[in-house]
């Protein structure tokens, strides 16, 4: 047996400058939602994805033939925008063939943070997708949690929890990551049920404020499933 591959856990965006080495493939998650929005997205026959930092830099492409352009604050769209951040925006919508500019809180922050990785995105959506891909790599993985602002929220975790166990039993990687370690805890806790172990979470309990319960219930527990991967080339997320 090769030598084994190293994977590792980021829990904010705002860290990830503690992980970076330029060679490991990188991973990011913003569960609830801009990665389960890309993955959804491109399901609906999105052909790229430019996840750019600010508002102006989204508002540029506005108006262009042949682009979308979408933007999330605290969690609300925001006017002026073709859609916001959730994935039933994209879904039975006139997006195919279309280039997404998008823009999130934390999410296309994260992407950004890591562009001098070979990136990709994950979400439940395409969990399995991604997990085949990476073990057919064999390469040093980063596991990039996008958090809220800066700080450690619950469900990015749980989900590199979910990745993490995927990639541990294939007997390729090991890891000596704390954080990694702590997600996979995360997630024997939450059981088979995310939604109501993440009842008390900050983001989920901010989204059932501004009435995006079924949002939440999507990202947790989709009803779909896809093969896409997305990743980064220059600026723009397409298929791999």
């Amino acid at each position: 047996m090769s030598e084994k591959k190293s994977i590792s856990v980021c829990f904010t965006a705002d860290q990830f400058d503690k992980y970076a080495d330029e060679k490991s493939i990188v991973v990011v998650v913003d569960l609830l939602r801009a990665t389960t929005v890309i993955s959804t997205a491109f399901m609906q026959g999105v052909k790229e994805i430019i996840p750019v930092q600010t508002l102006e830099d989204a508002l540029a492409y506005k108006g262009k033939e042949g682009y979308i352009v979408a933007a999330e604050r605290n969690a609300k769209p925001i006017d002026g925008f073709d859609y916001g951040n959730s994935p039933f925006h994209y879904i039975n919508s006139d997006v195919d063939g279309k280039t997404l500019v998008l823009t999130t809180t934390n999410g296309t922050k994260a992407i950004n943070n890591a562009k001098n990785h070979k990136v990709i995105t994950a979400s439940y959506i395409n969990l399995d997708a991604v997990a085949t891909y990476l073990i057919r790599e064999y390469k040093d993985i980063i596991i990039l949690c996008s958090g809220w602002k800066g700080v450690f929220n619950l469900e990015d975790p749980i989900f590199a929890g979910s990745l993490s166990t995927l990639l541990l039993s294939s007997g390729k990687y090991s890891s000596v990551c704390d954080s990694l370690f702590a997600s996979t805890q995360l997630l024997k806790n939450a059981g088979d049920n995310l939604f109501d172990y993440l009842s008390e979470s900050s983001h989920r309990r901010r989204l059932k404020s501004l009435n995006m319960e079924e949002d939440t219930r999507f990202c947790l527990s989709p009803p779909l499933k896809s093969d896409i991967i997305p990743i980064l080339k220059g600026d723009r997320l397409v298929v791999l």
